[in-house]
């Protein structure tokens, strides 16, 4: 049901970018939906929805602050001002939309929202857990990789990057941070990449145990 709102929504608005309903930034911050993805997945226009959130701000904000964020307008758009975008916690989401009209839509959208944020909540913790995990076996290829007679200069950097590279089909870490809004790269991955990740550093790991080249390092990690 939720693949069906967001393919309903996407069609109708022609919102080529809408792949999700629910988002979060880091491992330490809770889940979020934003005003344009109430808008467009209950079939409202945004400017009605970002009406109601300053209708109702004082009644939002008893359930915890009023998150937004200032984006520079699309090129080609008319006018210069950033696009404010409020990030709406799960209570503060819900309470909002029942504010809304009870049409289908809404209420196709209503149950499909509390679904992603149940969903986004497990995935954060199983991230938080796996990320804990893998923390002592990069403490392990740190302490490999300090005794590699055969280390070449800024080793550290250059085999975190490609490590991360290979786990998420290409993103640096200065990507991974400002696309996924996390501090930490390490911290950005999704269950999938971390798997991925986890997986590589135990292959460089004996690698670099048995006194191999970086470029052999390197070779083997870029067929993996």
């Amino acid at each position: 049901m939720t693949e069906k709102i967001i393919e309903e929504a996407a069609k109708k608005h022609d919102l080529a970018g809408l792949a999700d309903l629910v988002f979060v930034h880091g491992l330490n911050e809770e889940p979020y939906t934003t005003d344009k993805i109430i808008a467009d997945c209950s079939d409202n226009q945004l400017k009605v929805i970002k009406n109601l959130i300053r209708n109702h701000k004082q009644d939002l904000e008893e359930f915890g602050v009023l998150h937004f964020e200032n984006a520079k307008p699309l090129k080609g758009s008319k006018g210069g001002r950033p696009v404010k975008t409020y990030h709406l916690n799960e209570e503060q989401a819900t309470l909002l939309i029942t504010y809304l009209d009870n049409t289908p839509q809404v209420n196709q959208f209503k149950k499909a929202l509390v679904h992603e944020f149940y969903r986004m909540k497990q995935e954060l913790t199983q991230r938080q857990i796996n990320r804990a995990i893998e923390k002592p076996q990069r403490k392990t290829l740190m302490d490999a990789v300090k005794s590699w007679p055969n280390a070449p200069r800024h080793i550290y950097i250059n085999m975190t990057q490609l490590l991360l590279k290979r786990a998420t089909g290409g993103m640096t870490a200065q990507q991974i941070k400002k696309e996924r809004h996390v501090k930490t790269a390490l911290d950005g991955l999704t269950i999938k990449e971390q798997a991925r990740y986890e997986q590589l550093e135990n292959i460089a790991i004996g690698l670099v145990s048995l006194n191999k080249t970086w470029d052999e390092v390197k070779g083997v990690l870029l067929l993996a």
